[in-house]
């Protein structure tokens, strides 16, 4: 009798999770149907080229706050991985406005913004260029044009990211990535890998990459005054990699014909000097300690 009773509560346990489970998957899949039935009208309605205002004016923040309320997080993770599979197909129209909507129901992780940027910036031109016939048939300029305008669509979802997430070094990052290798702008890039670098969560890399942006620029002397700087602010962290930024220094020198008794020495190569020693002998000391980092650069 003991053993019945348990066995049915048991058996009661399970069914009552089982419906459960399937209650929620019916609300969730009941509740896609209002919001992605009118956002494929607008698309259906239009042109090719996406209007996104009318996409977000169809969806409407209000109408996906009322209706997913606490699933908007677990409805944005399902819709991600429909957004890959869109993706694969190549379906640009489609992708454009996932994106949108992923983004708007969830715009918590930087990963649906940084992700959906480098979908529209990098992969969409490389299709509509192989629509039109592909890279050796298609115009450089036409390219250009293309790539211009994917990526004024990623700049403008990065900078909606960053209205939530204002000091994410990352989304500069971005910015400053799509600009350099997409767009081969290296004066624009240099700005956003400069701003990325002054961001309390930024990489040891972005600042290093904004001095060799100033090299690549020709602007040997402001890169040097900016990489001496960096060296000395910079912790003694191996990630920090100042022996890196202390090679650099030393080619900016040899280019800019620096004057040995101007050239940069590190805090603690000065501090290391004998006391006693004098003016001349100090002088000495740090020439030899030059020549020797000079020909370990050589080698």
């Amino acid at each position: 009798m003991f053993a019945s009773s348990c066995l049915t509560h048991f058996i009661f346990l399970r069914l009552r999770s089982v419906c459960a489970v399937l209650f929620v998957l019916i609300v969730l899949g009941a509740a896609t149907r209002p919001i992605e039935a009118p956002a494929w009208q607008v698309v259906k309605a239009r042109q090719p080229e996406m209007n996104l205002q009318a996409i977000e004016g169809a969806l409407g923040q209000g109408l996906i706050v009322g209706v997913l309320g606490g699933f908007r997080a677990v409805m944005a993770d399902f819709l991600w991985i429909r957004t890959n599979t869109i993706w694969e197909r190549r379906d640009r129209v489609k992708l454009d406005a996932m994106v949108r909507l992923v983004t708007t129901l969830d715009p918590r992780p930087e990963f649906f913004w940084i992700n959906g940027a480098r979908m529209i910036a990098y992969d969409v031109p490389n299709w509509r260029i192989q629509e039109e016939g592909g890279y050796t048939d298609v115009p450089e300029s036409r390219q250009q044009a293309l790539d211009r305008e994917q990526a004024e669509q990623a700049f403008a979802m990065l900078a909606r990211a960053r209205e939530f997430h204002p000091e994410k070094a990352k989304l500069y990052l971005e910015v400053g990535q799509i600009y350099l290798n997409r767009l081969k702008d290296a004066p624009n890039a240099a700005k956003w890998f400069l701003l990325a670098s002054q961001q309390s969560d930024a990489p040891y890399f972005a600042a290093r990459i904004y001095g060799e942006l100033l090299r690549r620029e020709g602007k040997n002397a402001e890169a040097y005054d900016f990489l001496k700087q960096l060296h000395t602010d910079l912790p003694d962290d191996p990630y920090a990699q100042k022996p890196i930024i202390y090679d650099r220094i030393r080619e900016l020198e040899d280019e800019l014909n620096i004057p040995l008794w101007q050239c940069f020495q590190p805090k603690a190569a000065v501090e290391t000097l004998p006391v006693e020693a004098s003016l001349e002998e100090k002088v000495q000391m740090l020439e030899k300690a030059h020549r020797h980092a000079t020909t370990r650069h050589a080698h």
